[in-house]
């Protein structure tokens, strides 16, 4: 059975040790991807780094899923891209206001629970599509930029020592947890490369080869733009967007931990987390974010349960950014993409594979339709979406083809149509078809006992049926509806004429 999560984990004996060391390690990998996404956006990367700082305090303290990591993720920032080349800078931190109000809304509004429809085809794409993405974005970190500013892949040498110490590392996070789970093998692994370059004064590529991060404390701004209608139409596409990526990334990323914690997060209040951690980046100069995949598995399996190894991975990024840049920019690139594939590694689902011959060949189209998208696109929300789309057209489909009639005609002339199967939209044509107004004799009865009336469209269609039998002067009366399926004929009184037959009472013995 599984466990709810309490507020604050006051009811949970917490290990210290684990959660401090995750935490450490978690901001570690999260600086190189901060960096690398404000960049890629056009911005300074001081924006990327104080997202990572403001959506993981907050996210940490307020979020419905103990264990998880937020920070400035590539998802929500590559849909701004051109906003950003177009408008600048504040109309981003007006964007991401806005979509922190959306996301704040749908947990209010409970809203968030919707992620339970999302199929576990659709988790199978998404999760191994995103697993490629991280993969390929290491694969990035193996190209130079020379004084001229010219982008190149790494040659020769650098290259061999780049892959030599990525190799290493991967094989350390691999190794470490067989020989001791004391400090959690990422951690460890970043820390023996480190000592490895800095010992043998080996020339490779570092943090600050990506960007400088010293910096001051964020502080409140009102974006510096137009208060004005025309403003409006400008972000509210974007952030409308915005908050559907985070949201939706955020919520399969809970999912994800309650399924390795085997507990079970709140989704109203991760949204509403979510929400608020986006408009606080939007007041104190964050690029906004949800999330992160990578580093919640990275927190994970160092060991973390708790809310408190977000929390000091976050201050340990602001102390990074006051006091510790000129440390951090020493790290060898390397070991954070040795620690990354390998976490690539680890999320890609490699039981869907094991599986694949086991699957409906609709699920396979589903779950490697959202993988390309997901990789080709790099759009996690559309991804999803048209998954869940593509998933509820096939069960549509399906449960179209189950509606079934017994007909037979009883000793007083009148003949019975006993359905059985849903009556929804995909299911009232051949519904129709089993009906024979022309031939059927003056009385038809349908027996609803084994299906059910579920949209407008099932109505629709017995309001049509009812007028066939009309036009030859016959009666057609609809028995054995549920509750459920009277209210909704009862509210479409006003377009629809049908016949309801009381049903029978039967006796009961009653309760004692």
């Amino acid at each position: 059975m599984k466990n709810t999560i309490s507020f604050f984990d006051l009811s949970k004996k917490i290990n210290y040790k684990n959660e401090l060391l995750a935490g450490f390690t978690v901001a570690m990998t999260m600086i190189p991807e901060s960096l690398s996404f404000a960049i890629l956006a056009g911005l300074s990367p001081l924006i990327g780094l104080y997202a990572a700082f403001l959506m993981g305090i907050v996210t940490a303290v307020l979020g419905g899923r103990p264990g998880m990591v937020s920070g400035g993720a590539g998802a929500t920032i590559v849909v701004l891209i051109a906003l950003i080349k177009s408008h600048g800078t504040e109309y981003l931190f007006a964007t991401v206001i806005l979509a922190g109000i959306f996301q704040l809304l749908v947990g209010v509004f409970k809203l968030g629970k919707f992620v339970r429809l999302i199929p576990q085809p659709v988790m199978y794409g998404f999760l191994n599509g995103l697993a490629v993405i991280i993969f390929m974005a290491q694969i990035e970190q193996f190209k130079i930029t020379d004084s001229s500013g010219t982008v190149s892949w790494m040659q020769g040498t650098t290259l061999y020592i780049m892959a030599g110490l990525a190799a290493l590392t991967a094989a350390i996070v691999y190794f470490f947890p067989k020989i001791t789970k004391v400090v959690p093998a990422s951690l460890a692994a970043i820390l023996i490369v480190f000592a490895i370059v800095v010992g043998f004064n080996i020339n490779t590529k570092t943090v600050a080869d990506i960007a400088h991060i010293s910096g001051s404390l964020p502080s409140f701004h009102i974006p510096k733009i137009p208060f004005s209608l025309e403003t409006l139409q400008i972000i509210f596409p974007y952030a409308l967007i915005m908050a559907g990526v985070g949201l939706i990334e955020s919520l399969l990323t809970l999912s994800m931990v309650d399924e390795i914690t085997n507990s079970k997060g709140n989704t109203n209040r991760e949204s509403i987390a979510q929400g608020v951690a986006n408009m606080t980046n939007g007041f104190f100069g964050g690029m906004g974010g949800c999330a992160m995949v990578a580093q919640t598995l990275v927190n994970l399996n160092a060991g973390s349960r708790a809310r408190l190894s977000g929390i000091i991975a976050s201050i340990t990024i602001l102390i990074i950014i006051l006091f510790g840049a000129p440390f951090i920019e020493k790290i060898p690139m390397a070991a954070l993409v040795g620690v990354m594939m390998m976490v690539a590694i680890s999320t890609f689902q490699w039981v869907s594979i094991r599986i694949v011959g086991k699957m409906p060949k609709s699920d396979i189209f589903v779950g490697v339709l959202v993988a390309l998208i997901t990789i080709v696109l790099h759009n996690l929300a559309l991804a999803v979406l048209v998954g869940v789309i593509i998933a509820a057209l096939v069960f549509a489909w399906d449960n179209a083809k189950r509606i079934r009639a017994k007909k037979y005609i009883d000793e007083n002339g009148i003949k019975h149509y006993e359905i059985s199967g849903p009556l929804f939209f995909g299911s009232v044509m051949a519904f129709s078809d089993k009906f024979d107004p022309i031939n059927d004799p003056d009385e038809v009865l349908v027996d609803f006992k084994e299906s059910r009336i579920v949209d407008m469209s099932a109505v629709d269609a017995l309001d049509k049926l009812s007028k066939r039998y009309q036009q030859h002067n016959k009666t057609i009366r609809l028995r054995h509806l549920s509750e459920d399926c009277r209210a909704i004929l009862k509210n479409a009184e006003a377009v629809i004429e049908v016949n309801i037959q009381e049903d029978p009472t039967y006796k009961v013995m009653p309760e004692k």
